[in-house]
């Protein structure tokens, strides 16, 4: 029996990598660091073309059964809540073969995680960390620390989904002008009752709110249950030793936004979240390429993205289904079928990074510019503004 291709990684896009390349017929070992697999974090937002790929993996079901589909996405005016544009999405099955879907971002990961358990051609080990590793002609041979030490594995191929502060990508890539920067920019992250937000905001409908220097997103969870809601602020608030502050109250990141004005329905939605997690936004270099022989990179480990177009995610699951389908088209040529995986999605990937750096300028402007900005999403409209993301979601 051949020995199994290691993935690096156990969140979405490792197992989603796991699930296609057990589709294509290899065999996966899937190491995570964690001894127990959750997932930090709250929302996740998946669109169409994400949507599509999981659904062709046999997951329609247990994913519609964790998922909420918002009717529509408001992009309003920080200010005072005026809605810009509403971008209507029940046609999206129709229109783009998957609807847009949020999940609580351990729904989603569970989902992905019991279709690996259940696949026989799939072994997840817990608590196992990728070291160093060395590419042979042919195969990777790796070494593996666990609780009972450091093991050598030798396996046709290594991929690394384990994140933006991948420890492959560090081996694969040794230049510290690769390492992980500070982005200047922050998110704060709460769930909130339902009960407990504003009653204008309970709709089952995603929701921007844009202001100068931030953006507020925000949608129901879990049947409509909780409320998950993003802030995200181009300044980081400190200590008085000059240390940043982990967590704030409502009341506090209410305060700390009063500045820029935003309006009531809003500030009391913040105001209700009862701790608010800090979550710096990093970034790293643009590569290249993201392979070396019988090595890859899949996900933010390969294409770290800032969070504006919820697209983090769903490039991951795409690359997972290029690695897949590499493998059915050239077979047991792991070098090959990495370089082919590399070729078919490094452009695409490159493209919405940079996509979404610029969304985020767009979201955060002010003055004059904010409101140009707004008369040109007033005019385009909700089909307007869906036609121009149109290239995403294809």
């Amino acid at each position: 029996m051949s020995a199994p291709i290691v993935v690096a990684g156990a969140g979405i896009g490792g197992l989603t990598a796991a699930l296609a390349l057990a589709r294509a017929g290899k065999r996966v070992l899937v190491l995570e660091r964690a001894s127990k697999i959750e997932e930090v974090g709250a929302g996740l937002q998946i669109a169409p073309n994400a949507g599509r790929v999981l659904a062709g993996l046999g997951l329609e079901g247990a994913l519609a059964s964790v998922a909420l589909e918002p009717q529509a996405i408001n992009i309003r005016r920080g200010r005072d809540g005026a809605v810009l544009a509403r971008l209507g999405l029940s046609d999206s099955r129709a229109r783009w073969g998957a609807p847009f879907r949020v999940f609580h971002r351990a729904d989603l990961q569970q989902a992905l995680l019991q279709a690996a358990l259940a696949n026989p051609a799939i072994e997840i080990r817990t608590g196992a960390r990728v070291g160093d590793f060395d590419d042979r002609s042919g195969y990777v041979s790796l070494r593996v620390h666990g609780e009972r030490g450091a093991q050598e594995i030798e396996a046709p191929g290594l991929v690394g989904a384990d994140g933006q502060r991948s420890a492959v990508r560090g081996h694969l890539f040794r230049a510290e002008r690769d390492a992980p920067y500070y982005s200047g920019l922050t998110a704060w992250r709460a769930l909130v009752p339902a009960d407990q937000a504003p009653a204008a905001l309970r709709a089952r409908e995603s929701n921007l709110w844009m202001l100068p220097g931030a953006h507020v997103v925000h949608y129901p969870l879990r049947d409509g249950a909780i409320v998950n809601v993003v802030v995200i602020v181009a300044e980081e608030p400190r200590s008085e030793d000059g240390a940043a502050i982990l967590s704030l109250s409502g009341s506090q990141l209410a305060h700390l936004l009063a500045r820029k004005r935003p309006g009531s329905d809003l500030l009391a939605l913040i105001e209700a979240g009862a701790a608010w997690r800090h979550w710096p936004l990093f970034a790293r270099p643009p590569l290249s390429g993201w392979s070396r022989g019988s090595v890859t990179l899949l996900g933010d480990a390969a294409h770290p993205m800032p969070p504006f177009l919820a697209q983090g995610a769903a490039q991951a699951i795409e690359d997972a289904q290029a690695l897949g389908r590499a493998f059915m088209q050239l077979g047991v040529a792991t070098e090959a079928a990495f370089a082919a995986y590399e070729r078919s999605r490094i452009a695409r990937a490159s493209r919405i990074v940079r996509a979404s750096r610029r969304q985020g300028g767009y979201f955060h402007m002010g003055g004059p510019a904010a409101a140009a900005r707004d008369l040109a999403i007033r005019t385009l409209g909700g089909r307007g503004m869906l036609a121009r993301n149109a290239w995403l979601y294809r």
